[in-house]
């Protein structure tokens, strides 16, 4: 078997209408496009959704919802991935220089995943209920987010 010898197989495809090819064809004059009107001639057709001039429909809906640009950039770092970090005080900059988060992140929140065998103290880094309370119990500090700039 090659390339240039691959066919279809036996009865997988029809063959196309050729259309304006006689009264004989089933499909001459007008070649199935009706009389007259925009859909008939070549090229005429309109964009999606448009309803003759009536307001289309995604117009007459309201708009509902929203999203946020910045969801995406509020990110979470597990309780274990701040065993690794070289200093005790952990900051947003500090994160992003050990590569936990991302460079563009706004805001980290710690959850309460995985384990911390050291003290640490988190400033303008948020925490779970759960985390702070596991990072406190090693002896660190969770400073309120808010108050630090």
């Amino acid at each position: 078997m090659e390339l240039n010898n691959l066919k279809p197989g036996e009865g997988s495809r029809h063959a196309s209408k050729r259309v304006g090819r006689g009264i004989g064809s089933g499909l001459g004059k007008t070649a199935g496009r009706g009389h007259k009107g925009q859909k008939s001639r070549s090229g005429g057709f309109h964009k999606v959704g448009f309803e003759g001039g009536q307001m289309p429909l995604q117009r007459r809906l309201p708009k509902r919802g929203f999203v946020s640009l910045t969801a995406h950039r509020n990110v979470e770092v597990r309780l274990s991935e701040l065993n690794n970090l070289p200093v005790e005080d952990v900051d947003l900059l500090v994160l992003k220089q050990a590569g936990i988060i991302s460079l563009t992140a706004l805001s980290a929140k710690v959850i309460l995943s995985g384990e911390l065998h050291r003290k640490i103290s988190l400033n303008g880094v948020s925490a779970t209920k759960g985390a702070k309370a596991a990072i406190e119990v090693l002896g660190g500090s969770v400073s309120d987010p808010v108050s630090v700039k």
